[in-house]
């Protein structure tokens, strides 16, 4: 077994892959060709990356929404033969005359469009970052652009994503992230892949990082054999891993393994020196053939560790949440609905699902439906299910359709205000004569299900708008609770270093610095806690295992917290290298490093870096 392949380095990569345009007879003057596909053959196309493109846009593209929402950038998703799927957030930037290379069935492999992130990356499997003069022909110049391959299973490039900008966020800031969004669709490809048919182990270096999409997984079967990995456990284990056993990974036997509480964290010995916490979890349906490998009939196993939020997590001292919290505990076995309101971002599916996992209904499914996410002509066939045949399209099998998933455990409906007015009918009939009738069917299914809905916006002013129907909001709004908006949560500091804690890697023991804590707490968050989330992962990987410092931030975090007036100063005469000059300015501007940055004609890095210089 190969270990990986070692990375190229960025400026091996860039000589070689103009090495390969001249091959290809382009010149710095040559015209993007694109090579378009027609119209039937982006329908094909797209036909055949149905599942690919759909993982993307529903399962990892909204953890990142909040760095990319104000940014001036867009995401492209493209086959392994270069050509683009879909793209994602603002062309503005883009050259007009260009445009047509953005759209679905152009083609950004090399010979076509030289030395480009996409097709860059493809042709030496790696993440590359194109900076403007590094593209080989001028007329895609105007942009840089960071991509990352995306592999399956056997470790074949199947397609790349994309973040192209103008250089409005910085281009260590660009690969970083789409790296990581890359791993998170080869994480979630292998997961739905093999959902519910196989063990899962899951490892990494530390307790901290199982949950985070840089932990090792493995999919194997029940006679050991490794159906499946993704890289990092090839990184993590130094080898290429491929039809193996999962004996000759670690030091145990499967016996041992299988034997491992479902949803524990326990440490294992790989086969060389490292040594790792893991997670199995097992496969829902556990083969007759699985349990012939353990000693003594298998007792219930013990609700998961790992990855269950404890209510009283939830809040370190905040007033209002606290409130929320015990309400919502008095009524954890009571047949009383819950709505939660609050705005995007502030952790309602956090919550919702801590107080899934504190009740009765723990062991059960949790069914967690975005009804903004679901478009309006498949929302109702996509609660409710199917029958077969039942619309153009429809899976030949039938769907049994979300609500019936959630049989006998919890359905979180967030977004519920985004609900359709025809589908709040049919779900007002579920929860009162609790039955699902599906699409196309005329029988009738009973259901025990626990409703909570979310919201961000005010439902008693979407029912005066004729928006939302007031029996459904009487139905699901038994106790309405509110949690509050990160700007006004008294524990604040607490919630960055638990969130630092979270995302961080075992060997990031730096911790956040006073400056970063100081500009996190005068920060607006709009985005609440998922923008922490992404600022600090993004922040992490710039830092490697520095503290992170404000140079380490995103651009765009630093957005809100610009309050200049719109005249630009004069430029100041100030000595850089006089640190008591500058720190007579630095107060003069209320420590505002953006302000006295631009009124010195300098880039705010430079100044963090010159007084941190002079502070040594």
């Amino acid at each position: 077994m190969a270990a990986p392949a070692p990375a190229l380095s960025h400026e091996a990569i860039i000589q070689a892959s103009w090495s390969r345009c001249r091959a290809f007879g382009l010149n710095h003057q040559s015209i993007p060709a694109f090579d378009p596909l027609p119209v039937d053959g982006i329908a094909q196309l797209l036909e055949s990356q149905h599942s690919l493109v759909q993982t993307t846009h529903q399962e990892v593209l909204p953890y990142y929404e909040n760095i990319l929402s104000n940014s001036n950038c867009l995401i492209m998703l493209a086959d392994n033969q270069g050509q683009v799927l879909t793209s994602w957030g603002t062309q503005r930037f883009i050259e007009p005359k260009l445009a047509h290379g953005f759209s679905a069935g152009a083609s950004w492999m090399e010979r076509c469009t030289g030395t480009n992130a996409i097709g860059t990356a493809l042709a030496c499997e790696q993440a590359v970052h194109i900076e403007h003069d590094e593209h080989f022909l001028k007329a895609n110049r105007f942009m840089t652009g960071s991509a990352a391959p995306i592999f399956d299973a056997e470790r074949k490039v199947i397609a790349v994503l994309d973040v192209s900008s103008d250089s409005y966020l910085p281009p260590s800031h660009t690969l970083g992230m789409v790296k990581m969004m890359s791993q998170t669709v080869e994480n979630r490809l292998i997961l739905n892949l093999f959902r519910g048919e196989h063990f899962q182990l899951t490892f990494n270096t530390g307790l901290n990082n199982l949950d985070s999409q840089w932990a090792g997984l493995l999919i194997f079967d029940e006679s050991g054999q490794v159906l499946s990995a993704n890289r990092r456990a090839d990184n993590l284990l130094g080898l290429s891993l491929s039809r193996v056993s999962i004996e000759s990974l670690f030091k145990v036997s499967l016996l041992e393994l299988l034997n491992q509480p479902d949803g524990l964290p326990f440490a294992l010995q790989a086969s060389g020196r490292n040594r790792f916490q893991c997670l199995l979890r097992r496969p829902s349906q556990v083969s007759i053939k699985a349990r012939v490998f353990t000693e003594a009939p298998p007792s219930p196993a013990p609700a998961p560790a790992a990855n269950v939020i404890h209510l009283n997590t939830l809040h370190f001292g905040d007033s209002r949440v606290e409130k929320a919290v015990r309400q919502a505990e008095r009524l954890l076995e009571k047949d009383i609905p819950l709505l939660i309101h609050g705005e995007t971002g502030v952790g309602k599916e956090v919550f919702v699902k801590a107080l899934h996992q504190a009740s009765s209904r723990c062991k059960q499914p949790f069914i967690a439906v975005n009804c903004a996410a679901i478009p309006a002509e498949l929302v109702e066939s996509e609660l409710f299910g199917y029958e077969k045949g039942a619309f153009t399209g429809a899976n030949q099998k039938g769907s049994i359709g979300l609500i019936r998933k959630a049989d006998r455990g919890t359905l979180f409906l967030d977004e519920i205000g985004d609900m359709p007015l025809p589908t709040q009918a049919r779900l007002l009939r579920v929860l009162q004569e609790r039955c699902v009738q599906p699409v196309g069917s005329a029988e009738l299914f009973p259901v025990d299900i626990r409703i909570i809905s979310a919201t961000n916006r005010s439902l008693r002013e979407q029912v005066q708008l004729g928006r939302f129907r007031e029996d459904l909001y009487y139905r699901i709004g038994g106790l309405t609770l509110e949690l509050p908006p990160l700007r006004e949560r008294s524990d604040k500091q607490a919630l960055f270093k638990r969130l630092w804690e979270h995302h961080r890697e075992p060997t990031q023991w730096a911790g956040l610095s006073r400056e970063v804590l100081e500009l996190f707490d005068r920060h607006p968050w709009p985005g609440n806690l998922r923008q922490v989330s992404s600022v600090l992962q993004v922040a992490l990987a710039m830092a490697e295992e520095q503290p992170i410092r404000p140079e380490h931030l995103p651009d765009d975090f630093f957005v809100d917290l610009e309050m200049e007036p719109v005249d630009t100063p004069e430029p100041l005469a100030v000595d850089l290298n006089d640190a008591e000059d500058l720190n007579r300015q630095l107060q003069a501007v209320g420590g505002n490093i953006s302000h006295l940055a631009r009124r010195l004609g300098v880039s705010r890095n430079t100044l963090y870096k010159r007084l941190r210089q002079l502070e040594n």
